[in-house]
């Protein structure tokens, strides 16, 4: 699929929004995080920025994105539909949960049950995301049963690294944020790992004879192409990547998406606070651009079935 890059910068940063949406939203009215509204506006900011940062661009590579609003009618069964609407639907406890935080210093009662409503909801919306692309049969790279928890574990490792990095403005000395984002890094990182496992040692069911049911009879072969360039659904769905490349993006993914962050995260729970402070700096920056490494490999690494009848043997 050919990785458009407004979309691999929305489910990249809106993923990061809401995952950190959903922590705040836990972690606040347990009183597991610093509860200063300054706390709760800097957090807060970010996470609001990188969610509608995310949506906006999600409406850029649509031919008529004026349109987009008539998504919201399909909810019942489109995960597309689904993940539009809990997304929208999140910022109406989020902005009351906010509003209570920031302005009224509370983090409890109503205010603090919005703030949890707003993580089931975030919750639900990275869901809705992965489902988006599981649920397509035709695509074996995403049909499959990583892809939902690689999407809630990169989410979720994001939002740690993040929220680690925003709290040590106010704590000195954080322990518990850097495990839970040490651990979350190891965790998306093994599921990633089984993920590529997964995608280079299977293929689809379905075959250029199985496509065109003419598999009893022998061999089956492209013979020629119906056409002199490509056409819109090579464009789009037989998106080509060569192997070193390939390997290359694996690599900066593996190393900047999650060695250096869990690294670099393991530095700031030994160091001072100062140099802690840095190492959680770097952290993100490293883990930002592993993201779009990898996010930009999910969707050039797949393939649709519809490409068996353009020469592929198998998908």
């Amino acid at each position: 699929m050919h990785p458009t890059f407004s979309i691999v910068f929305f489910t990249t940063a809106s993923g990061a929004g809401f995952a950190l949406l959903f922590l705040l939203g836990l972690g606040v009215p347990l009183g597991l995080l610093p509860l200063s509204p300054w706390f709760g506006v800097a957090s807060l900011a970010v996470a609001f920025a990188l969610v509608a940062g995310g949506l906006m661009s999600s409406t850029l590579h649509l031919g008529r994105p004026e349109r987009a609003w008539r998504a919201f009618s399909q909810w019942r069964s489109s995960w597309l539909s689904r993940e539009g609407v809990l997304s929208v639907a999140t910022f109406f406890p989020a902005a009351i949960f906010a509003a209570g935080w920031v302005f009224f210093g509370l983090t409890s009662g109503f205010v603090g049950l919005c703030g949890i409503i707003t993580s089931m909801l975030a919750a639900g919306t990275i869901v809705c995301t992965g489902m988006i692309y599981a649920s397509l049969k035709p695509i074996h790279q995403w049909h499959n049963r990583w892809v939902v928890p690689l999407y809630l574990l990169l989410g979720l490792m994001a939002g740690f690294v993040l929220l680690d990095l925003i709290s040590r403005f106010w704590l000195l000395w954080s322990v518990g944020t850097p495990i839970c984002a040490l651990v979350t890094i190891i965790l998306a990182w093994l599921c990633k790992e089984a993920y590529w496992r997964f995608i280079d040692t299977s293929s689809a069911v379905s075959t250029v004879a199985s496509a065109t049911r003419l598999g009893s009879r022998g061999r089956v072969r492209l013979l020629e192409s119906p056409h002199t360039q490509d056409n819109y659904l090579l464009q789009e769905m037989g998106f080509r990547i060569g192997r070193k490349h390939r390997t290359r993006l694996r690599l900066i993914a593996r190393v900047t998406g999650f060695g250096l962050p869990a690294l670099l995260t393991l530095v700031a729970v030994l160091a001072s606070p100062l140099t802690a402070l840095v190492a959680a700096a770097f952290a993100v920056i490293s883990m930002a651009i592993g993201l779009v490494a990898e996010r930009w490999l999910f969707f050039a690494e797949a393939k649709h079935t519809v490409t068996l009848y353009y020469g592929a043997d198998t998908v």
